[in-house]
């Protein structure tokens, strides 16, 4: 497993497919891509001033992310992204 550095947040990406009963639906290049992903693991945080400032999301929290910023990384058929706190916009309750 990834473990991000910093103020960094790795984030896995939810499947595009669905399943109806024994059918899989499967997204289109049509529908609207979300940037809602759930929150696998969490750097350290950053030094401001010397002083190391924790990360506000948790591990397991779903969270809305900045798309144009992330780094995308696929392991075991998992799709991950690795992105900087600051461009964690919200956390879906």
């Amino acid at each position: 497993m990834i473990k991000p550095l910093n103020d960094y947040v790795l984030l896995e990406i939810e499947p595009s497919e669905k399943k109806v009963g024994s059918i899989i639906l499967t997204a289109t290049n049509d529908q609207k891509k979300t940037n809602v992903a759930k929150v696998v693991a969490v750097g350290e945080g950053k030094l401001v001033n010397g002083t190391l400032v924790p990360i506000s999301v948790k591990v397991g929290e779903k969270v809305i992310y900045r798309g144009y910023s992330t780094v995308e990384y696929e392991e075991n058929e998992k799709k991950y992204l690795l992105v900087q706190a600051e461009d964690i916009l919200a956390v879906v309750e």
